[in-house]
């Protein structure tokens, strides 16, 4: 195992372990930030004097978080106005090897499927058992080697 392999390992260890411990974390309806400002007693004036901005920017930083049109600074400046913390996170849905799997299966399919039309004009045609065997295979190839093209599309 090279130390490229190593290192990936260990950032796939930490992206696993956030997205463990943070599986059950949903944004709630309202969104977080007029959450954690109801949670505390806060009015939006208040939140405004804080962070320094007129009462009726309140709701639209609110609403900018709800429709992801807040910026980063933004969401950072209103969480410690509001004494928190702003957490931020790109996180896999299951586990990074899910992606990494989900990606090499989409690039076998394409290959196979490529053989396939090709076959089949040549009535060579393989069966749909055969198929999804060469494209485990395939898929399986390409999760060990991880050719410098594996997350392009083509």
């Amino acid at each position: 195992m090279s130390v490229q392999d190593v290192v990936q390992k260990q950032y796939q260890r930490l992206v696993d372990k956030a997205a463990a411990d943070h599986a059950a974390l949903r944004t709630p309806p309202e969104g977080w930030f007029r959450t954690v400002r109801n949670a505390l007693g806060m009015s939006g004036t208040q939140l405004a004097k804080r962070l320094g901005v007129t009462r009726a920017r309140i709701p639209q930083i609110e609403q900018a978080e709800l429709t992801g049109a807040a910026t980063l600074k933004s969401m950072q400046a209103a969480a410690e106005a509001m004494g928190c913390r702003f957490v931020y996170a790109v996180l896999p849905v299951g586990t990074i090897q899910d992606v990494i799997a989900a990606q090499a299966r989409k690039k076998a399919q394409a290959l196979v499927g490529r053989a396939s039309t090709h076959m089949a004009l040549e009535d060579q045609a393989l069966s749909n058992a055969k198929i999804a065997a060469e494209v485990e295979r395939i898929a399986a190839d390409l999760m060990r080697e991880m050719p410098s093209n594996f997350w392009s599309d083509k």
